[in-house]
């Protein structure tokens, strides 16, 4: 990940440069949050965090950064000089990654001197939103696919090289089995999948000859791509080239439908495999899937085994953003509060906690003042990511963040669950927090 200091909005060092004009570093206290939900989203996934922490502990300000700068004319060189020393010193807590959450409630709340606070926040939203986004969207495929191997195919249309494999990290921590992202494999130990294209078969003027040099060279994995030409005719060559790869202990593991009616060539495939003792080889399929498609097939009991899922998990193309915000809530001791027309915030610093019914299920957020009591019962949601600028623990494991997940899936309420017409999860604003709210209008009120 790129730790680039000036991989940032331009009004965050016109900012900066403004308050070391006035000296102002005291203590400023801001977070994240979504404003709203989109319509076909029951909940969102938090995470990004651990791109967040190395950034946050690794931005520094190159002397090519200050020359760049200086060269601009846009700053004085008392500014930029002060740059030199740039390090974040402060606090994160959030939600850990993995976390359900829903609209109006921090993911996150930073408390750090105020330039420091001020100038994470293009490239803290940059990574958060992306993960938090793309993670959100990867675990309703998840949902729909019942248990189905499901493998992210998505970084060719991925924009750009960062966000492909990102995406790929989010689907992983949503439960997805893999990628096809081989980066993401090196970078984050993620298992990697991969079969084979149209054009491999096509480059043989026998269909047969390209399974079998596949095999060959590939004794281990073995998913052969079968719909080049016709799905049927590629599943009975596949069945006459069994016997010869099993004499040479190779085993074909799966073939793979990439395009057409996915129901009715899994089902047709699969009766020519039958019949042809390939009992144990799966049908895996791709081409343009979405949670929605993933769902009908798995609601028919289509024969399906796995599933690859690219364009529409990596670009989120249904959602393709969130409507979130990293706001000011406290500086110098004193609450904040932004009264913008549907932009308003709650001021101060902030806590959330989730109430859990008798049988152990989430039943209800509340958002209170960081320094108050939780409801009885309630766990707190937002824990210590860094102190003093630097982790609080090791990074977390991926298999630990994605445990996460599935046991929060287990006990979340089953309409949430649900790819449409979601009810609203109940997200409860502390009557302290609501007092605080009205005593900073009547102050500003008053102020003029």
């Amino acid at each position: 990940m790129s730790h680039d200091a000036l991989m940032t909005d331009l009004y965050q060092l016109t900012m900066l440069q403004g308050y070391h004009h006035q000296g102002m570093t005291e203590t400023a206290v801001f977070e994240f949050f979504v404003r709203q939900l989109p319509d076909q989203r029951g909940f969102l996934l938090a995470a990004g965090l651990e791109q967040l922490a190395d950034y946050l502990e690794q931005v520094r300000f190159e002397n090519d950064d200050l020359d760049w700068l200086r060269g601009t004319g846009r700053f004085d060189d008392a500014f930029i000089d002060s740059l030199a020393g740039f390090r974040f010193s402060g606090d994160v807590d959030a939600m850990p990654e993995g976390t359900v959450c829903f609209a109006g409630e921090p993911l996150l709340r930073v408390t750090a001197p105020l330039p420091e606070a001020q100038f994470i926040e293009s490239r803290l939203i940059n990574l958060v939103h992306l993960q938090t986004l793309i993670a959100s969207k990867a675990v309703r495929s998840v949902i729909a696919a019942r248990g189905r191997l499901l493998v992210d195919f998505g970084m060719r249309r991925a924009h750009g090289a960062e966000s492909a494999l990102l995406a790929a990290r989010a689907a992983y921590i949503a439960g997805f089995d893999g990628t096809a992202t081989v980066a993401a494999g090196r970078q984050f130990g993620i298992p990697v999948f991969g079969t084979m294209a149209h054009s491999f078969v096509q480059a043989y003027t026998s269909e047969r000859a390209a399974f079998r040099d596949f095999a060959h060279s590939q004794p281990n994995n073995v998913v052969l791509l079968i719909d080049t030409y016709d799905s049927e005719a590629g599943a009975r060559k596949v069945v006459r080239l069994a016997p010869e790869l099993e004499r040479e202990g190779i085993h074909i593991k799966a073939v793979r439908i990439d395009s057409g009616d996915l129901r009715e060539s899994a089902r047709r495939v699969r009766s020519i495999l039958d019949a042809g003792g390939l009992t144990d080889t799966g049908i895996f399929c791709s081409g343009n899937l979405d949670e929605y498609r993933v769902a009908r097939l798995a609601a028919a009991e289509a024969p399906i085994t796995g599933f690859g899922i690219g364009t529409h998990v990596t670009t989120s193309n249904d959602i393709p953003y969130l409507d979130c915000a990293y706001k000011l809530q406290e500086y110098a001791g004193l609450a904040r509060r932004k009264r913008s027309p549907g932009k308003s915030t709650w001021p101060g610093r902030k806590q959330v906690w989730r109430r859990y019914d008798s049988f152990g299920r989430p039943c209800g957020d509340v958002v209170t003042l960081a320094d108050a009591a939780g409801p009885a019962g309630a766990r707190a949601l937002l824990q210590p990511l860094l102190r003093d600028g630097h982790r609080v623990a090791p990074a977390e494991p991926l298999e630990a963040i994605r445990k996460r997940v599935q046991d929060q899936l287990e006990l979340l309420p089953v309409p949430l669950r649900r790819l449409s017409g979601q009810p609203a999860y109940p997200v409860e604003v502390d009557p302290g927090l609501q007092l605080l709210a009205e005593r900073i209008d009547q102050v500003q009120a008053a102020s003029g």
